[in-house]
């Protein structure tokens, strides 16, 4: 991924909120949303949050799970 790609999706997926939903984490990642409902359901994958009914992702959490399984291995939420 070309870094300057990177860093223009980190400034669409922060913009306004550092909690993300399902489709725009998923985006932020690289993956499909269905990928991250699937792992979120199997407690593999990043660190989610439960705003009332809805499921937020922090960035942060992103960045520390994607750097945390960058060896190719999924780590646990």
């Amino acid at each position: 991924m070309d870094k300057n790609d990177a860093i223009e999706r980190a400034s669409q997926a922060k913009k306004g909120s550092p909690f993300l939903n399902t489709e725009q984490a998923a985006f932020y990642l690289g993956l499909c949303p269905r990928k991250l409902q699937s792992m979120r359901s199997e407690g593999t994958g990043p660190r989610f949050r439960r705003h009332s009914r809805y499921v937020r992702y922090h960035i942060d959490d992103l960045d520390s799970w994607s750097r945390d399984t960058s060896n190719g291995e999924t780590g646990d939420a």
